[in-house]
């Protein structure tokens, strides 16, 4: 289990350095592009928020999405566990998986909700 813990820190810092070593990158590429007038219109495309929302409405439905696969593959992973040890209470056990993943999957469903406010409305 620390092993697992460990792999999935690692991943969220891996995908939290690549998105902050990116955003000077595409900077970089805009500011590069020419002088005089196309400085003045990269500073007006870095007013505009679009690019902005649609970053964080990708990070908020990617981790999510990341978090709910792992969630659910350990609720599976431990109910088929649990069956294997006690095949008597089978029921009892597959109802409260589904209930769990139900959950699990509502609180995917709310991120991309949100997701989706980020872009349209905010």
């Amino acid at each position: 289990m620390k092993t697992m813990i460990k792999k999935i820190f690692a991943m969220t810092l891996l995908v939290m350095a690549l998105t902050a070593f990116s955003v000077p990158v595409f900077a970089a590429e805009a500011t590069a592009s020419g002088t005089g007038s196309a400085a003045v219109e990269t500073l007006e495309n870095a007013a505009n928020p679009i690019g902005q929302k649609a970053l964080a409405a990708a990070i908020c439905v990617g981790l999510a999405a990341a978090a709910g696969a792992i969630g659910m593959g350990l609720a599976i992973a431990k109910s088929s566990e649990g069956i294997s040890r006690q095949p008597e209470a089978e029921g009892k056990i597959r109802t409260s998986l589904m209930l769990g993943l139900v959950f699990i999957e509502t609180a995917i469903i709310y991120a991309l909700i949100v997701a989706i406010l980020i872009i349209f409305v905010l």
